[in-house]
């Protein structure tokens, strides 16, 4: 697993990286001082498996940083680690393309578990600000009326999601590389205006689409 760490101060993402390598021996840690950096990585190092972003660095700004990740790596989850906790960071942070957020007050089990999470096709929203984030997804969906417009193949990833399959499985069933499942799960939250997995299936079926 390969995982790089977007963060201007150092002694943060030295322990981080210490935090991270407990997820296994072959974890592999790069590091970026600031957003340009981590951005222009990410491009390069195809083999990356997760982005940890930190919001809050001079130069380019998180948001934009997260816009850009999302515009040139589409199919790299990335989570925002940050010291806000405002609902509204959170909800621009998802809707920019976050996979999971996480503040710095959480404790490393909560990093890594959000990180398992993640790397699995689900999002992570920390449970403090859970509920509203979820309302305003509820909100979004009622409002619409319909969830939007899926692809035929996202349409058949969904109805493997509401089964309860894992990524691995529904990427054997359907040929597909699980970098490639993890896409379209991106694509189908984005669509679908939702934050889980068991989010998604219950839109889905209440516009009837599966």
């Amino acid at each position: 697993m390969k995982l790089l760490i977007i963060d201007d101060h150092p002694v943060l993402r030295d322990g981080l990286a210490s935090l991270l390598k407990q997820a296994g021996p072959d974890t592999v840690i790069v590091e970026a001082p600031d957003a340009r950096q981590g951005v222009s990585m990410a491009e390069r190092l195809t083999d990356l498996d997760l982005v940890i972003l930190d919001l809050s660095m001079p130069g380019m700004p998180g948001f934009e940083a997260l816009s850009e990740l999302g515009r040139r790596r589409p199919d790299l989850p990335v989570i925002v680690l940050s010291s806000s906790e405002d609902p509204k960071d959170v909800r621009k942070a998802l809707a920019s393309g976050a996979l999971g957020y996480v503040p710095k007050s959480a404790s490393q089990h909560v990093l890594l578990a959000a990180i398992r999470l993640v790397l699995n096709g689900d999002l992570y929203v920390p449970p403090l600000i859970l509920d509203p984030v979820a309302g305003d997804v509820r909100q979004q969906v009622s409002e619409s009326g319909h969830p939007g417009t899926l692809t035929p193949r996202q349409i058949e990833v969904l109805a493997l999601i509401s089964e309860g399959k894992p990524n691995k499985t529904i990427a054997t069933e359907l040929a597909l590389s699980e970098k490639t499942v993890k896409a379209h799960i991106t694509a189908i939250f984005k669509t679908l205006n939702v934050v889980n997995r068991t989010q998604a299936a219950a839109a889905a079926r209440a516009a009837k689409i599966i």
